[in-house]
């Protein structure tokens, strides 16, 4: 069977290509650009994706990191690549949504990149150091607004996805609170662990494990259906309607690859992401599994662009 597959991803490309790469394809492996350092959410994830389309496809299917820039850097090598199917691109909310409405960016999104396939989504959590006076949102909301600019929250830096939710959301409820940017998520976390800061909107995989240890204290989840990773916690939209974000992870090509190239790798991808296995893992690093074919991914990515748009404009981020 794997050899089959390998035959009939031969043929698809033999396809596009007019037939010039039929015999070349299956021995050349499939790159995987992670715009991130190893060991990030994102590099994780896709590492778990490369290993199931390496089993289906039998292609090797290998992530390489090319970190740098808030993702810029891999997310512009990984534009400027042939459009053969041979590289792709670990796609995120950061470098694709956010970071190409606040500064400018080498490439161009939707010139320069063709959605494939949506993966999953990594929800947020508002969390407070353990001493702050609240029991749920409601409370929170009321304490914070009723001291403007006396309340601290961090972020993993100024434009960061971290930063715009976190303004969505003191904007939503009504709160005037300062902001505190740190060099990445980890000491932003750290502030509110320690008291320094009171408290900050960052992702599950960072923040879960210290809301349970009781090391912060988590009020409620960014997605507004709620999410299985963490069903205990309740999402911030019961108390502000439409409150519902969290940061995507998709997988995109160089604009051009031929139409059943993309098809191809997307029903592998749809295949790999409704493995149990799959699930498992990438709940096991924060990500929650919302699998969706290109029409639909793209369609996502108009919707979070067009809400990151508005969070920058009311405001007011520029980074140049």
């Amino acid at each position: 069977m794997i050899r089959r597959r390998s035959v009939l991803l031969a043929a698809t490309l033999a396809v596009a290509a007019g037939g010039a790469r039929a015999q070349t394809y299956p021995s050349r492996p499939i790159r995987i650009i992670v715009p991130w350092p190893p060991g990030q959410a994102t590099d994780l994830a896709c590492r778990v994706l490369a290993q199931k389309l390496s089993e289906q496809l039998g292609q090797p299917v290998v992530a390489e990191n090319r970190a740098g820039a808030g993702g810029m850097i891999g997310t512009d090598a990984a534009a400027k690549a042939a459009p053969d199917g041979y590289t792709i691109l670990a796609a995120s909310s950061g470098p694709v949504t956010t970071n190409p409405l606040i500064q400018h960016t080498a490439y161009d999104v939707d010139r320069d990149l063709a959605p494939v396939a949506l993966l999953g989504v990594s929800p947020y959590l508002l969390v407070a150091r353990p001493s702050f006076p609240a029991a749920n949102v409601r409370e929170f909301i009321a304490t914070v607004r009723a001291a403007p600019d006396r309340y601290t929250f961090s972020s993993s830096g100024i434009g960061a996805t971290a930063h715009l939710i976190s303004e969505w959301f003191n904007t939503s409820a009504d709160l005037q609170a300062v902001h505190v940017p740190f060099p990445g998520s980890a000491p932003a976390l750290n502030a509110v662990v320690a008291g320094q800061v009171d408290y900050t909107i960052e992702t599950l995989a960072g923040t879960n494990p210290l809301a349970r240890s009781g090391q912060v204290k988590a009020f409620g989840i960014s997605l507004a259906r709620g999410s299985a990773l963490a069903p205990d916690i309740p999402p911030i939209a019961a108390d502000i309607p439409g409150f519902d974000v969290g940061a995507w992870l998709g997988i995109m090509a160089p604009a051009g690859t031929p139409r059943p190239i993309v098809e191809r790798l997307a029903a592998e991808i749809d295949r790999a992401m409704a493995s149990a296995e799959t699930r498992e893992r990438f709940a096991s690093i924060g990500v929650e599994v919302d699998s969706r074919p290109a029409e639909a991914f793209a369609a996502y990515l108009k919707e979070q662009r067009a809400i990151f748009a508005r969070i920058v404009e009311r405001a007011n981020i520029k980074l140049d």
